[in-house]
């Protein structure tokens, strides 16, 4: 299996292909560099190895707490974490669901600092709807998908690296993917 220096050289060469082909099939550069962008950042900080104390656990310092959960929960090189179909998508679930208890933490403490009453939950949607409207006018329509292509991208990168290292040291392919 290779090491993560390997997986990050891996993931820096392919950065300038992926900018390439995603700029060639949607004719949009802010696209092709959001999910560049993406593919980076699943690569480098958002890959499989999540589930280990691995050069991409620690790359988040101290918020790599926020993953302790995941990795206690995962075993590593399961499905679930390196599935080539399941990992990015319960990662992405798994992290959208953490972050939104964080900043309804930070929200409703900063309410009440300041003896105000929290959000209400249509201000929420309309924060989600500014933001969404922003993203559709600067960057395009399909910024959420090409976001969650290149987030992919990076993870797969990074499970059929392991799976061809897997292959060359054994001769086999490792089957729980």
């Amino acid at each position: 299996m290779p090491n993560g220096k390997t997986h990050d050289a891996i993931t820096c060469l392919l950065a300038a292909p992926t900018f390439v082909m995603t700029w060639r099939v949607t004719d949009n550069i802010p696209l092709a560099a959001l999910t560049t962008a993406a593919f980076l950042f699943g690569g480098l900080m958002f890959g499989p190895d999540l589930d280990t104390q691995s050069i991409q656990y620690t790359r988040w310092g101290i918020f790599r707490l926020l993953w302790f959960p995941y990795k206690a929960f995962f075993a590593h090189r399961s499905r679930w974490s390196h599935g080539l179909v399941f990992g990015t998508l319960l990662r992405v679930i798994y992290f959208a669901g953490v972050m939104t208890l964080f900043f309804a933490l930070i929200f409703y403490f900063a309410a009440m600092l300041r003896h105000a009453a929290p959000p209400n939950l249509l201000q929420i949607r309309e924060t989600w709807e500014n933001l969404g409207m922003w993203t559709r006018q600067n960057i395009g329509d399909f910024a959420l998908l090409v976001a969650f292509i290149g987030l992919w991208w990076g993870a797969a990168s990074h499970t059929l690296t392991d799976i061809a290292g897997t292959f060359i040291k054994t001769g086999r392919v490792f089957t729980k993917w």
